[in-house]
C-alpha cells in the first residue's frame, strides 16, 4: 500500500474534506492516516484548528484509539485475533511463534475480532484475513504480497 508523502498543504486538504462531519476529530484523523498512513504529529495542531477543538482534545483522541498511527507503518504487518473463540483454538500460540519466527521487520499486532470466530485463530497479512491461521499461513501471505 502506498502513501502520500507528508505535507502540511495535503492534510489542510484532507481536513477541507472532513472538518463539518459529526465526530469530525475521529473522522479527520482517520482520513489523514488513509493518506499519510499514520497521523504526523504536526496533524494535531492542524485538526485541532479544522474543528475549533484543543490541541489537548485532538491529543486525548489520538492516544486512545490503538488503530491510529503517529509514526509511519511498516511495509508489512501480521495481526493475530486474540480474542475468546481464536484463543480456544491457538491464538495465544500463534502469537508466539508469529514473534519468534517472523523476521523483525514485520509489525505483529494483537487485535480482537476479525469477526471470523468459526474460522480461527484468524489473522491478516498487510490486511488480507486468514482463516484457521499458522505461523506458515503468515509466510505464505508474506512472501504472497512481495513484501517479504
Amino acid at each position: 500500500m502506498s502513501f502520500t508523502p507528508w505535507s502540511k498543504e495535503s492534510a489542510s486538504a484532507v481536513l477541507d474534506t472532513t472538518r463539518l462531519e459529526p465526530g469530525p476529530v475521529l473522522i479527520s484523523l482517520q482520513a489523514l492516516q488513509e493518506e499519510f498512513g499514520y497521523v504526523h504529529a504536526e496533524a494535531v495542531a492542524l485538526v485541532a484548528e479544522a474543528c475549533n477543538v484543543s490541541r489537548a482534545d485532538v491529543h486525548g483522541v489520538l492516544t486512545y484509539y490503538h488503530d491510529l498511527r503517529r509514526t509511519p507503518p511498516p511495509e508489512n504487518i501480521v495481526s493475530i485475533c486474540g480474542a475468546e473463540a481464536c484463543q480456544s483454538v491457538g491464538a495465544r500460540e500463534l502469537i508466539a511463534g508469529a514473534k519468534k519466527s517472523l523476521p523483525r521487520e514485520v509489525e505483529i499486532k494483537e487485535v480482537f475480532c476479525f469477526g471470523n470466530c468459526a474460522l480461527g485463530p484468524a489473522a491478516s497479512v498487510n490486511g488480507r484475513l486468514i482463516g484457521r491461521a499458522r505461523v506458515a499461513d503468515l509466510f505464505a501471505h508474506l512472501k504472497g504480497s512481495g513484501k517479504e
